[in-house]
């Protein structure tokens, strides 16, 4: 398997004075126990403990003091205690009482590194489990980023040249057919790992096929409700088609259930990190808040899954520009999930802009939060004068600086508005989306 850019998260988590056991979220198959697994190699002793499994469920079936409890994993795992001990609790969701003893490793055990993960689907449904308020801290892993999947097929030269933020123009093209590939194999790690080894898209089908009958089974495992069910599976077997698009509730996917029923579904479904449901605001200043009386977008977990079920695979074989692609609705997806994965936090979440009003209507694709303010974000190829909603909220902002990603090379514009002000648009190819807080650090502060 390759190496995960989370690898540097939980070393800096590793190297924290204020250190709490760490909570890795992340839907199914994203890598949580395989990045758990290569992180351990750094400690003197590991031991992996699955929830899943009697054997170690047996451990966590009646609460007991800490140190006893510890003491009783080191015999079961036939560890001495020495150096640095990193404790592992894969699937912690099936033991109330392990995530109880979160609190007290935290409180009487701080030298010992405890790492929990699970998918945690069983978790948001039955809301009697919850975690320790403030004695745990948490982290996202998502799909595989850009630069990641470079890693992966062996084209480590071209990463150091897309996180520098400096492909020279005769590589440009290059790069580009790179990244058209990672949008169409997406970033789940065991389809970025089948192609880096079979470099055959085609066979990826068998992947896919495996990982959407997964989230289709946890549905029919954990939701009790058998008229929910049958909606999350709706959700799980049409939703795909509405990637990167606005969505409404009522009668989705064709369907008779109501407003109520599909949005309670959906809301389930982002809990596992499956989807998102992007509401848009209508703010052009911070504090931007979501305005939940308008059309959500919905952002799938990865966009070689979206490709799959969408049915849009062959649409993007040969492209040179992916946002000719349905509508420009995957360009949208694969940007929105590099931002995504931008940032370990779990509470990360994406944002776009609308104006709404009878004479004046007007989309941002996403507002990027950096550290030096607010980013507006539109992913579209052709002439600037085409990206009117963007000087639009610009003149309504003040902001100063803009992003547009493209198929074509990094470079700058000037934009003068109607009201005489003028901001920079900076041009950026597709490959770059990862590096938007690089950009910001430059050019915004």
């Amino acid at each position: 398997m390759f190496e995960r850019n989370a690898l540097r998260w939980l070393r800096e988590w590793k190297n924290k004075a204020d250190r709490k056991p760490l909570v890795l979220r992340g839907a199914r198959q994203v890598g949580k126990t395989s990045l758990v697994y290569s992180f351990a190699k750094e400690f003197d002793v590991f031991m992996p403990f699955n929830l899943e499994t009697p054997e170690d469920a047996s451990l966590f079936e009646k609460e007991m003091p800490v140190n006893q409890l510890f003491d009783l994993m080191c015999m079961v795992k036939q560890v001495t205690k020495k150096g640095s001990m990193l404790v592992f609790l894969d699937e912690i969701q099936n033991s109330p009482y392990a995530i109880k003893a979160l609190r007290y490793f935290y409180e009487q055990l701080p030298d010992v590194y405890v790492i929990a993960a699970g998918s945690l689907l069983e978790t948001m449904i039955n809301t009697q489990v919850s975690f320790p308020v403030g004695r745990v801290e948490y982290m996202a892993l998502r799909p595989a980023t850009f630069c990641e999947f470079l890693t992966a097929i062996g084209e480590q030269p071209m990463r150091q040249l897309v996180e520098q933020m400096a492909v020279p123009e005769v590589l440009h093209q290059k790069v580009m057919t790179l990244f058209n590939l990672y949008t169409l194999v997406g970033g789940m790690p065991e389809a970025v790992a089948n192609y880096a080894e079979k470099r055959d898209v085609v066979a990826l089908s068998a992947v896919y096929q495996t990982l959407i009958a997964g989230y289709a089974d946890d549905v029919e495992k954990y939701q009790k409700d058998g008229p929910m069910r049958n909606v999350l599976r709706l959700i799980i077997q049409k939703g795909w088609q509405s990637a990167a698009s606005r969505i409404t509730f009522e009668h989705f996917g064709n369907s008779a259930y109501k407003s109520r029923e599909i949005g309670e579904a959906m809301r389930t479904l982002q809990k596992t990190m499956l989807l998102e449901l992007v509401y848009p605001t209508t703010d052009t200043a911070v504090p931007f808040a979501e305005n939940l009386k308008k059309r959500p977008k919905l952002l799938w977990l990865d966009t070689g899954l979206v490709n799959y079920a969408a049915g849009v695979q062959s649409e993007l074989f040969g492209k040179t520009d992916i946002s000719d692609v349905w509508r420009g609705c995957i360009a949208e997806h694969i940007i929105g999930q590099e931002l995504w994965a931008t940032s370990p936090l779990f509470l990360n979440r994406r944002r776009f802009w609308v104006r709404e009003e009878k004479n004046s209507q007007a989309e941002i694709d996403f507002l990027y939060m950096s550290r030096y303010g607010t980013v507006p974000i539109e992913v579209k190829s052709g002439h600037i004068a085409h990206l009117k909603s963007l000087q639009m909220f610009m003149q309504l902002s003040g902001l100063r600086h803009a992003v547009r990603f493209w198929p074509g090379p990094m470079l700058t514009d000037t934009i003068t508005l109607n009201n005489g002000n003028s901001f920079i648009l900076h041009n950026l190819p597709y490959y770059y989306a990862g590096q938007i807080d690089k950009l910001t650090n430059t050019y915004f502060e």
